[in-house]
């Protein structure tokens, strides 16, 4: 049941063009993931969930305010007639609060810290997928100055953040910021980009979770035994997580390459290149995790337990769709 609203609360948003309707549907979908995220009964869990569930209702506050606000200037309720400046930079920020866009970012590293691997998958993708249609619907009414601030913001924070952090949700929480803010860079100039760096996004970062999960490990230091349990595994994860980071023979690099290029030609070379070296600040964090896994000499001492090889219960042809999808769409350029 759970699921299923999961799913319809995003679908309904999808198809609507009425405020209202859009704002059921975000309304359901939060409604539905809250017990999927409170399931484990950790204390932790708990925690994240209601750190989540008041920044959502806030969000979805503010959505309502601001459509009912346009309703009232202009009589009508369909989305793309949003002329009311005040309503359209309103529910801009309500929705940069529901993905997690800096600086409305403070939640999402939180919360994610608080999940099992597979809730925080799908925090990271099928979540970001609704406000972000109404986000890319809503665009072209809104202030392009705030679209550009809010995505430099976001790179900058997902890739500072980054750099302090030990748990692996958190790292994979800062780099779906920094991920976020790329979207949200290029979406007045070139929409299609946004829904290209969106899916090599989703499929990046499934990779990165269903290998975590594989391996159980939630700290960088478990990383460093997984080459003893599943060598080949420990290989693929060190380029998922250059993907992730966005190095030019894999998949990652093309939303970057694309969005770059783009930025260029609209003549921003400024915004460019902050981009660009906000990029490499993701890059350290994610370098890191690939010297923990692969880099570190094989027989070596290790300061955590080894764990034991144990049958695996995941499915793996998730885990190897996502990592050939992360590592191989470069061509499709």
């Amino acid at each position: 049941t759970l699921l299923s609203s999961l799913g319809l609360g995003t679908t309904l948003t999808f198809a609507s063009s009425h405020w209202l309707l859009a704002w059921m549907g975000l309304e359901i979908n939060t409604l539905a993931i809250i017990p999927l995220m409170a399931q484990h009964h950790h204390p932790r869990a708990v925690e994240a969930t209601t750190k989540y569930f008041l920044t959502q209702a806030t969000a979805a506050a503010m959505i309502l305010f601001a459509s009912t606000t346009n309703a009232w200037v202009t009589g009508a309720w369909d989305m793309n007639g949003l002329s009311n400046p005040i309503a359209s930079a309103m529910i801009l920020a309500a929705l940069a609060l529901k993905i997690g866009l800096a600086p409305m970012h403070f939640w999402m590293p939180e919360v994610m810290q608080g999940l099992d691997l597979l809730t925080g998958l799908v925090l990271s993708t099928w979540q970001k997928l609704a406000p972000l249609a109404l986000i890319i619907q809503t665009a072209q009414a809104t202030d392009p100055l705030l679209l550009t601030v809010l995505g430099l913001m976001s790179t900058l924070i997902g890739g500072w953040g980054g750099l302090n952090q030990t748990q692996l949700r958190k790292i994979l929480a800062y780099s779906s910021i920094a991920h976020m803010g790329w979207m949200v860079i290029v979406l007045q100039y070139a929409p299609q980009l946004t829904l290209i760096a969106l899916l090599t996004y989703i499929f990046m970062t499934s990779a990165a979770f269903l290998t975590l999960k594989a391996s159980s490990a939630t700290m960088i230091g478990t990383l460093a035994t997984i080459w003893s349990k599943s060598p080949i595994l420990a290989t693929t994860t060190a380029l998922v997580l250059l993907s992730l980071g966005g190095l030019p023979p894999l998949t990652g690099f093309m939303p970057k390459w694309l969005i770059l290029q783009e930025l260029a030609k609209q003549s921003l070379p400024l915004v460019a290149t902050v981009m660009a070296l906000a990029a490499l600040l993701s890059l350290y964090f994610y370098l890191r995790l690939c010297y923990a896994m692969t880099l570190t000499i094989s027989p070596n001492t290790t300061t955590s337990t080894t764990p034991w090889r144990v049958q695996a219960t995941q499915a793996s042809f998730p885990l190897a769709l996502a990592t050939v999808m992360t590592l191989g769409l470069l061509p499709i350029t």
